[in-house]
């Protein structure tokens, strides 16, 4: 089968589409006929020599998720039929004409999307979902802030934070990606670039701060996320995009009483990774099959394009999701 190989540590040139070894299913596996694979800043780090895969995965093709048809069935897997289409998150190698995984992992693709429409779902909504709601326990009323709103995790989690009931807050340094949350229910936008957002987030809250802060950048934005954060306010670290080392006054974190989370996906284990599926399953599906919430694709690129793909995810400039189409 054909796959985007990452030849060395480096730039967007370090990926070249090659020949290598056709998977097979294992025991409650099923095969993947990928049609189509979403791109993340993981996939970047990983091209870097910044973000290794996990032991037993592909250590030379990134792509953590995959929307296609079953083409093969392992030994004891019942649970689909070959011709299905699926979708669903994988450890790495996505970037390819076809992958293996456990069979309690993949989701459904609704009748009515297309392939890319589904590709852009599994790594923006399942960590959107598992951050503020299975693990921050978001409830209706309350607020939350979002950093890089514009992203891909970041438009599914304003989209799941209005569809629960909460008041948005959202930063960028971008103000298009700004006005373009607005119509994924964004209240709040701020140019965090130009303005201080803990101090927008104080006059727009009466001084009370946000009950969440979901940060997808790190370092830069920490200390202003304690300063927007309300007395006993909870705080997840997703991604760190802006680095990973900062000061932390653990002061304001003992006088407010807050909770701060580290959370990944990637390296959690399949039986976790089974449990954070079926929640997804039966929590948000529902929302995304009746149109409540919805995957943003900016833009496809074919499978021999990924290092321009790359390119363009380097530039910031992209909103949602950048997929992969593989035929």
């Amino acid at each position: 089968m054909k796959a985007v190989v990452i030849t060395k540590a480096g730039g967007p040139e370090v990926l070249a589409l090659r020949d290598v070894p056709d998977p097979s299913p294992g025991a409650g596996e099923i095969l993947v006929r990928v049609r189509a694979a979403g791109i993340n800043r993981a996939d970047v780090l990983q091209r870097m020599g910044q973000y290794p895969a996990p032991p037993g995965a592909p250590a030379d093709v990134p792509g953590l998720e995959y929307a296609g048809e079953v083409a093969a069935l392992g030994v004891g897997s019942e649970g689909w039929k070959v011709g299905d289409r699926v979708m669903g998150l994988v450890p790495a190698g996505g970037y390819a004409e076809c992958v293996t995984v456990n069979e309690a992992v993949a989701l459904r693709i609704p009748a009515a999307w297309s392939f890319e429409q589904a590709a852009a779902v599994p790594e923006a909504f399942i960590t959107a979902h598992d951050a503020l709601v299975r693990q921050l326990g978001l409830r209706s009323g309350e607020t939350v802030l979002i950093h890089a709103v514009g992203s891909g995790v970041g438009t599914a989690a304003v989209q799941l934070a209005r569809a629960y009931g909460a008041r948005t807050f959202g930063t960028s340094r971008s103000p298009q990606k700004l006005e373009r949350a607005r119509s994924l229910g964004l209240e709040i936008g701020i140019d965090s670039g130009a303005e201080d957002f803990a101090e927008v987030v104080r006059r727009h809250t009466g001084g009370a701060g946000v009950d969440m802060v979901l940060d997808l950048v790190g370092a830069p934005l920490l200390a202003g996320s304690i300063k927007a954060l309300a007395r006993g306010g909870r705080m997840i670290v997703v991604g760190l995009t802006g680095g990973r080392s900062a000061t932390l006054d653990l002061g304001a974190v003992l006088s407010k009483r807050l909770t701060i989370v580290g959370t990944v996906l990637r390296a959690r284990t399949l039986s976790e990774k089974i449990n954070v599926t079926a929640h997804f399953a039966a929590e948000v599906m529902p929302l995304l099959e009746g149109g409540i919430v919805r995957p943003i694709v900016e833009r496809s690129f074919p499978l021999a394009a990924a290092a321009d793909a790359h390119r363009h995810l380097e530039s910031n400039e992209v909103f949602g999701k950048l997929v992969l189409t593989c035929g």
